[in-house]
């Protein structure tokens, strides 16, 4: 499985209703270090599939949700299990920096 595109008529469904833990990373096209961080999340979503589940929202087109996890800065990751948020992470970070995130929630 892909990534999945995350938006507000999703959110509840794909992230607090997953029996998966869930990756979700809030991003913008206009973001560098976003683009950076985008092909590392991507591989992340494919080596963990079936164990992990990753969601991506882009900033400018879900505002209501980005606000209502109080995100200022992008990239912005968050980690939730069992549909509570446990963990985030703010900037650029290396795959092995992601996995070791991850792994504690998988």
């Amino acid at each position: 499985m892909s990534e999945i595109t995350l938006t507000s008529l999703n959110f509840e469904a794909e992230v607090k209703a997953s029996e998966l833990p869930v990756l979700v990373d809030f991003w913008a096209t206009w973001c560098g270090p976003c683009k950076m961080i985008a092909p590392v999340v991507a591989e992340i979503a494919e080596e963990l599939d079936g164990k992990l589940k990753v969601g991506k929202v882009n900033v400018d087109d879900e505002s209501e949700l980005t606000k209502s996890f109080g995100i200022t800065s992008i990239p912005t990751l968050i980690i939730f299990k069992d549909g509570e948020l446990k963990e985030t992470s703010v900037g650029y970070k290396t795959k092995e920096a992601l996995l070791e995130l991850v792994e504690n929630y998988l």
